[in-house]
């Protein structure tokens, strides 16, 4: 569970939140929805932005009143007027705020298994429709068996960034980017999508695809289809562009379109990223990770910078002594308006990286109101469907926001579950007025999986192995097991058999194949929450690492 949110970097945006006031940003709404209006151009949905912008502050404070999250640092993305996108000082946003989610849902799952369930490496195949066109539940394939839950449905599939299946959605409305890597996960092959267009649904935006202008590009693995993103939240605190002559090319913070056409435009390869210590300082936790990647190079001076580019070093000082006045005149010949107030030295340290623009976003999908309720080809809502999240197009219009994608899934989400409940209510109550006597039946019908398997409730989060008893094994034994059909790693002392748990794994084999036969414990700890290993993967803790 959790998709391409627990992967997002940035962080989720939110307008005239706690922390905004704290800070003494004003922010507002209205400004926030002028923003994501003329980001999104020409295909704007008024009455989608104004639920996407009217919902967001709400959201923000949702998440951290509710769920105990620590949103409080909030920076200035591409296309931003004012700094809106919180994140915390630790963890990817991301990650952060799908699994304090996920793991309130396991909790709900066992307090109440009679209304919550959880079936996982399951299958949708079908949405089932009564004689009347509404939709009443699911059909799925689970265990090489095909069963029926019956209900309301929502879809939260995600987009179509990595659909290069055979009826793929991305080689039928935009075939130009087909060859361009992604920064999806593997699942996001647009099921959703076909499932309800299958059924009538309408579509609309299917051609807007995000080009993100900054994947990371993996020196070992240059050509890897599959791109680390790099947040943009880097250039928010005052990361530069710069090509292969070691000068800037665009504004960083303008919309993502944007500055991907002018990476295309001026075409010097390789575009780094540079951000110096302050920039660094501000935020150190992403450095750190991608350095621990081997994504970005840390480089202890200008000159060992200017050695990396092949340039003399006074070309990078007349590019830096240029943003300088650009900074102290709020100006450049860029139109960069917004900037970080530090200066920029060749006696300093960089943090860098080699950037390519990826797919990363899908702003089409299928057409829903602001109910949250997918409508079919006339424009009307389809009874009994929901749609929350990437899945749902016209939300971002032709260009979406940095920091809005996670807000979308929490907004539309939470309006779509209200929505979803709502319509249980009202039918049950007009079935009720028809067959007072049936209503229980009915109720059955429509919120429970009458037909699907009785699904254990979740387990219980495993206690931490007991170091008494177990299998102790060197680091030379741990390194022995380094390949994908074989592969331990080290996280606390504790040695694990992760062979198994590879496909399993949110963040994809790669995250875990990186650290092959080594002590990830540094790694792991920056993205995960501890209980992490007791909860979903207790079996593969194998033994403890010899002192």
């Amino acid at each position: 569970m959790g998709g391409n949110s627990t992967k997002a970097t940035s962080g989720i945006n939110g307008a005239g939140t706690q922390a905004q006031q704290e800070l003494g940003i004003p922010d507002s709404t209205k400004i926030f929805f002028e923003d994501t209006k003329h980001s999104a151009r020409d295909l704007a949905r008024d009455d989608l932005i104004r639920v996407l912008t009217g919902r967001s502050g709400d959201a923000v404070n949702w998440l951290q009143d509710k769920f105990g999250l620590d949103l409080s640092k909030v920076s200035r993305l591409g296309g931003h007027s004012q700094p809106r996108t919180h994140r915390g000082d630790a963890q990817f946003p991301g990650m952060v705020i799908t699994y304090a989610q996920m793991e309130r849902l396991e909790d709900l799952s066992e307090s109440i298994p009679d209304r919550v369930k959880i079936i996982k490496k399951a299958r949708v195949t079908k949405l089932v429709k009564d004689d009347f066109g509404a939709v009443i539940g699911v059909e799925y394939s689970h265990k090489n068996k095909t069963e029926t839950a019956y209900g309301p449905v929502i879809l939260a599939t995600g987009g179509y960034a990595a659909d290069f299946t055979q009826d793929s959605l991305l080689k039928k409305y935009r075939p130009e980017l087909w060859d361009l890597p992604t920064t999806n996960g593997d699942h996001c092959t647009g099921d959703g999508q076909k499932l309800a267009l299958s059924i009538g649904a309408s579509a609309i935006d299917l051609e807007k695809v995000q080009v993100h202008p900054t994947g990371l590009v993996d020196p070992k693995e240059p050509d890897a289809k599959v791109k680390f993103l790099a947040a943009e939240a880097l250039r928010g605190v005052g990361g530069l562009l710069l090509d292969n002559e070691g000068q800037r090319f665009v504004d960083e913070l303008q919309h993502r379109d944007y500055v991907t056409g002018k990476i295309w435009e001026n075409g010097k390869y390789p575009i780094r990223l540079v951000l110096n210590s302050k920039s660094s300082k501000e935020i150190e936790w992403h450095c750190k990770h991608y350095v621990g990647r081997g994504l970005m190079k840390k480089f202890d001076n200008g000159e060992a910078l200017a050695k990396e580019f092949g340039l003399k070093p006074e070309v990078l000082k007349k590019t830096f002594d240029d943003y300088n006045v650009a900074v102290r005149a709020k100006t450049d010949k860029f139109g960069k308006k917004f900037f970080s107030d530090d200066q920029w030295s060749l006696n300093d340290s960089f943090n860098v990286a080699i950037m390519t623009p990826v797919l990363h976003y899908t702003m089409g999908g299928l057409e829903i109101d602001p109910e949250s309720r997918v409508v079919d080809k006339s424009g009307k809502p389809i009874p009994g469907l929901f749609a929350a999240g990437e899945v749902a197009g016209g939300v971002h219009g032709a260009n979406r926001l940095g920091g809005s994608s996670l807000l979308g899934c929490v907004v539309f989400g939470r309006v779509s579950g209200d929505s979803a409940s709502a319509y249980v209510l009202q039918r049950a109550g007009k079935i009720a007025e028809k067959a007072a006597g049936r209503l229980g039946a009915v109720a059955g019908h429509l919120e429970a999986p009458t037909s699907a398997p009785s699904a254990p409730a979740a387990s219980k989060p495993a206690e931490a192995p007991s170091p008494s008893g177990q299998k102790s094994f060197s680091a030379e034994e741990v390194a022995k097991h380094n390949k994908k059909e074989d592969i331990w790693v080290i996280v606390d002392g504790q040695v694990l058999d992760v062979t198994n748990f590879l496909p399993d794994h949110p963040g994809g084999e790669k995250a875990i194949i990186l650290y092959a036969g080594r002590d990830a414990t540094e790694e792991f700890n920056m993205l995960h929450d501890p209980k992490v290993i007791p909860r979903y993967a207790p079996d593969a803790v194998i033994g403890t690492l010899k002192k």
